[in-house]
């Protein structure tokens, strides 16, 4: 890279190929998708935004639809050439594949895919809720009955709601300081970070679906 967010025509060609990520033809369809300037120079930044974040869309939407396929015809000769096929893809999506199940009108239990982005990792991933996952498990294995285990869950969901929003703040304000830090005679004309498919807020609130559904199973 140039340090403006553009590269060479050449330069990405040659990371292309040393990534190995790509076969040739796949590699050549994907230069004569780069738009460069006079200079030959291609905006990354761009280009990532018209072509990645699409295919990343329709990737996950295949790797959901095959996951609710295998769990559903676990055994079906012709689904497994499909899994088989889609496999890189499959490893890709795996950890921001979120499912929960709850509870429907109809009083049968759905489930409900989201993805998971990487700032929702992240916090998921801070001392203070791993901290609280050790002790949920520890009080479950250690506790008695089935309400008290379905009450501390209840707790749980509640508290990692509260610490995973803590978390997230601080980030932000943390993320904000450092910006102000860097460029303090400049001052840019919007805010507008970049989310994921899903934020943190969507997550809390499959954590509040959880804790609803679970409340209706101890009344």
């Amino acid at each position: 890279m140039a340090g403006e967010g553009v590269i060479s025509k050449r330069d990405f060609h040659k990371a292309m190929e040393s990534h190995k990520h790509y076969t040739q033809s796949e590699t050549d369809f994907l230069l004569s998708c780069a738009e460069t300037d006079e200079n030959e120079l291609l905006d990354y930044e761009e280009f990532v935004e018209r072509f990645h974040e699409p295919a990343k869309d329709i990737g996950f939407n295949v790797a959901v639809l095959l996951t609710n396929l295998s769990e559903h015809m676990p055994h079906d000769t012709r689904l497994q050439t499909f899994l088989e096929l889609a496999d890189s893809v499959l490893n890709y999506f795996q950890p921001y594949l979120g499912r929960i199940e709850i509870m429907g009108s109809a009083k049968r239990i759905e489930r409900v895919y989201f993805e998971i982005s990487e700032s929702s990792r992240t916090q998921w991933e801070k001392p203070q809720v791993k901290e609280s996952k050790r002790q949920f498990i520890f009080d479950v294995v250690n506790e008695g009955g089935e309400k008290e285990k379905m009450e501390l869950f209840v707790n749980f969901c509640e508290d990692t709601i509260f610490e995973m929003q803590l978390a997230a703040q601080m980030s932000d304000a943390g993320e904000r300081s450092a910006v102000k830090e860097e460029s303090e005679r400049e001052k840019p004309d919007e805010e507008n970070p970049e989310m994921g498919f899903f934020s943190v807020t969507t997550v809390c609130m499959a954590l509040l679906a959880l804790r609803y559904n679970v409340m209706l199973l101890i009344k």
